[in-house]
């Protein structure tokens, strides 16, 4: 039985892949990963992207740089989506969506999205703000009650991680009532719970600490300042403006097809577990959401330009603070790394990364279908990592941050 996976499971932290370790390869085959199966799936589906799309040669190192990362890290299925105005694009499935049935992935698949989500309740949050409906300085206690120090925590500092609540994912009871039970149903109070039993890790304003507990509290924020259900606030006024048809919250474990099965060893016995039909409300506003390639690109400049947001609000948004972390700093539920704006996520089973390059108003998705980490990397980061290494040296994806 691993001895780690209680201090790493869904507890949040921020991991820089610049400053950790070489990954070295694993075994041909491993975990049951069929290494040598390089079948790609480049069909249209709307995408606008011709296999051809790129110049061949930078087509042909991407090839081999995923291939290499996907064998090495044992990653069973890729989704990379890259689109570079007056360069071209790259759209390629790679690998297989079930170990057992060997079925190919899909560049059309739904997949579970973790801390992306983030990027969605801000966004309602900060419409809230344009509208003069709340104010980013207001504590949360007047919004929500019985949180530690919550007249000195304000709503800014809840969406840049720095309120010094402690993350209810990282309780010990919390994990353990997850994983005993992983179709369990948790409401946005039991999480808090968890979170509240424990004495506040910092001063507001004053650390850095990616942490659950403020994106549960703001998606709180947005229900009780609208009166609506988070779900439905997000589907009229984020979703249904962006155009976003394959993007949802769900209610509980329900998954559109067709999806990749996902595959974790975040249990309670650190062996690999197939968490496909796991319910992700535990994650709620912080993570639950559900979308696909096409709905992550074009999410991915609305976000990072601020479509819809007051210019004002959005330069507020994109105001990014230190991390720790070598050349990852963290605005209002949104990181930037390397020049590169989005957010990835991380969530039992599936990890992703959804971002834009301003200076080059590239668009760089990723999809895979499981989380379990490398020597401490996680494997999506080593992927975007590669693909930037390659068709943006200069601006390298260097840090992540994800729902552990």
């Amino acid at each position: 039985m691993r001895r780690t996976h209680h201090r790493r499971l869904l507890a949040a932290t921020l991991a820089a892949a610049a400053v950790l370790a070489p990954i070295t390869a694993a075994p041909a085959g491993a975990a049951g990963h069929p290494a040598g199966n390089h079948r790609f799936d480049t069909h249209d589906n709307g995408d606008d992207c011709p296999p051809d799309g790129l110049d061949p040669r930078l087509t042909a190192r991407l090839d081999t740089a995923i291939a290499d990362v996907r064998r090495q890290a044992a990653i069973p299925g890729v989704i990379v989506g890259l689109w570079m105005p007056g360069r071209g694009c790259y759209v390629r499935a790679t690998g297989v969506a079930d170990t057992a049935t060997g079925a190919p992935m899909r560049t059309d698949d739904f997949v579970r999205i973790g801390s992306e989500t983030k990027t969605f309740t801000v966004t309602a949050l900060l419409q809230l703000v344009d509208e003069h409906r709340i104010g980013l300085d207001d504590p949360i206690s007047a919004y929500v009650d019985g949180v530690p120090d919550g007249d000195c925590i304000t709503l800014r500092q809840l969406a840049e991680m720095r309120s010094g609540l402690f993350p209810y994912t990282a309780d010990p009871g919390f994990v353990h009532d997850l994983l005993s039970d992983p179709q369990r149903s948790f409401t946005p109070r039991q999480d808090l719970a968890y979170a509240f039993r424990h004495d506040n890790t910092s001063e507001p304003g004053t650390t850095f600490q990616y942490s659950n507990t403020n994106l549960v509290l703001l998606g709180l924020v947005v229900e009780k300042v609208t009166g609506r259900p988070l779900a439905e606030v997000l589907d009229e006024r984020v979703l249904r403006p962006s155009r976003l048809q394959h993007t949802l919250l769900p209610h509980g474990p329900e998954f559109p097809a067709p999806h990749p099965r996902g595959y974790t060893d975040q249990t309670l016995s650190g062996a690999t577990a197939d968490a496909t039909d796991w319910n992700p409300s535990w994650a709620w506003a912080a993570g639950a959401m559900i979308s696909d390639l096409q709905d992550l690109r074009h999410w991915a400049e609305s976000v990072a330009t601020g479509r819809l947001l007051s210019p004002h609000t959005q330069a507020q948004r994109l105001t990014t603070l230190p991390t720790g972390f070598p050349d990852t700093t963290y605005g209002l539920g949104i990181l930037e790394t390397g020049g590169w704006i989005g957010h990835n996520g991380s969530i039992p089973g599936y990890e992703t990364v959804t971002v834009y390059l301003p200076a080059q108003r590239a668009t760089l998705v990723v999809e895979i279908n499981t989380d379990s980490t490398v020597q401490g990397q996680e494997p999506s980061t080593l992927l975007a990592r590669a693909i930037t290494q390659i068709v943006t040296p200069d601006n390298v994806y260097a840090g992540a941050i994800a729902t552990r």
